[in-house]
């Protein structure tokens, strides 16, 4: 099996603590293994390619401090339980403690569970039991139906910091300056799953700088194109030919409608400026 390198701490053959799992999301659940990790640790990640990420692997850097690893779900599937355990212990020459959530199953057709690592293996295994908030159990799949219903506090409150997405800026039509309110038109990157069609209250970051903004996903009245677009809550703001962003989601402040002029249109959009103001003010940026 071939391990790749996301970003390194500690060397591969230095490693002794090796926390395992998918880690889309790094929610609060995966934090509560990685505090089983000592010194020398580091994170595989068993990479199932999903279509679109909580928190791509160039992004997991933000959140923490061990060398992150990449296997991909593939080039394992195959594998009985103790095949992968022996081509484990093979690139991590020097492994001590392997710690793994609940749930952790491997080997072919799912057919081992978590506490069969240490048997295996001989390994030292320590498995992190279930943790839940607010009577629910903490996982990416739940934190994805958050946001793909607009749930957007209660996914935030699961990952321990706001959902964002980064995203290049692109040149729009110029209307909403125009007629409406300027907006910085955005194409999101690296396949990050957008949250719901609908207006948000968020923060955006430019080059470092956080700015209040009201964030819109969804098809456009104007030319019922889709848009993701951000409007900078700030007066004294001024676009210096931004090249990317990163848009915080704090809350859903309403679902997409249709508007019968652009003078209903802008009513709403500054209605929903206001909201995002009293909203924002007791957020932090992120």
């Amino acid at each position: 099996m071939e391990i790749s390198s996301i970003f390194t701490i500690t060397k591969k053959d230095e490693v002794r603590d090796l926390a395992i799992g998918c880690f889309d999301g790094l929610h609060l659940a995966h934090f509560e293994l990685f505090k089983h990790l000592g010194k020398k640790s580091a994170i595989l990640i068993i990479d199932k390619d999903y279509k679109y990420n909580l928190t791509p692997n160039e992004d997991k850097h933000f959140f923490i401090n061990f060398s992150v690893f990449s296997l991909s779900f593939d080039d394992i599937k195959h594998m009985q339980g103790d095949e992968f355990l022996n081509e484990l212990k093979k690139e991590f020459k020097n492994l001590e403690k392997i710690v793994l959530g609940y749930d952790f199953r491997f080997g072919l057709n799912r057919a081992f569970a978590a506490d069969d690592v240490e048997k295996l293996s001989g390994i030292k295994t320590v498995i992190v039991p279930e943790f839940k908030l607010n009577g629910l159990s903490v996982h990416s799949k739940l934190i994805r139906e958050f946001l793909k219903n607009g749930k957007i506090k209660e996914a935030n409150e699961m990952l321990g910091r706001a959902y964002s997405v980064k995203a290049e800026i692109v040149r729009g039509q110029g209307l909403g300056s125009k007629e409406l309110v300027a907006t910085i038109n955005l194409e999101c990157k690296d396949r990050y799953l957008l949250p719901k069609n609908g207006v948000y209250a968020s923060f955006t970051n430019l080059n470092d700088k956080f700015f209040k903004s009201v964030c819109f996903i969804g098809i456009r009245n104007t030319d019922l194109n889709f848009s993701f677009e951000t409007h900078i809550l700030d007066e004294n703001f001024k676009d210096e030919n931004f090249k990317e962003a990163r848009v915080f989601f704090k809350d859903f402040l309403r679902e997409n409608q249709k508007f019968k002029d652009l003078s209903q249109l802008k009513a709403q959009i500054l209605k929903d400026c206001k909201n995002a103001l009293k909203l924002l003010g007791g957020f932090n940026e992120r």
